[in-house]
C-alpha cells in the first residue's frame, strides 16, 4: 500500500507598492508569471519563508502584513505529469524599498500592474482566484 503524497510547504506575498500595484515575477523556467513565493527552508516558520522568498525574488525590502490566504496546486514532475500537492500560503505586504531589478536565473522580470492587470497577467489560475477574491467588489 502506497503512502499519500506529502504536502509540500511554500509561502509568498501580495506584495504591494503605495500606487497600490501588485507585483509580479516571471520565471524563465516555467514561462509563467506569478506572485513571489518559494519553499519552506528547514527550520523557518511559513512567514519568514514569505518575507525571505518576496525579498529574493523581487529585489525589495518588505513589511509583511496580516495573513491573504492559501492555495494548493499539484506540482508537475519532470516528466510534466502530475505530482504531489503543493500548499502556499501568501500574506500582504508593502514595499519597505524598492531597489533595482537584477535578473537571474530564477526570476528574469519584476512587474508593477494593477489588480485587474494581474487577473490578465497571471499565469495560475490558483493565483487569480485569490487575487479575485481579495481585490474585487463584491457584488
Amino acid at each position: 500500500m502506497s503512502q499519500p503524497p506529502t504536502l509540500t510547504f511554500a509561502a509568498g506575498g501580495l506584495l504591494r507598492r503605495d500606487d497600490g500595484r501588485l507585483c509580479l515575477v516571471h520565471r524563465p523556467r516555467y514561462d509563467d508569471w506569478s506572485l513571489p513565493k518559494g519553499k519552506l527552508e528547514p527550520g523557518e516558520t511559513l512567514v519568514e519563508t514569505a518575507v525571505r522568498e518576496v525579498r529574493e525574488e523581487t529585489r525589495c525590502a518588505v513589511d509583511c502584513g496580516r495573513f491573504a490566504g492559501r492555495y494548493e496546486y499539484r506540482v508537475p514532475d519532470d516528466a510534466g505529469t502530475p505530482g504531489g500537492p503543493k500548499g502556499v500560503f501568501v500574506w500582504h505586504m508593502r514595499v519597505a524599498d524598492e531597489r533595482p531589478f537584477e535578473p537571474d536565473g530564477e526570476v528574469d522580470a519584476r512587474r508593477w500592474v494593477t489588480p485587474a492587470e494581474a487577473l490578465e497577467r497571471l499565469s495560475y489560475e490558483t493565483e487569480r482566484a485569490l487575487v479575485r477574491r481579495l481585490f474585487e467588489p463584491n457584488e
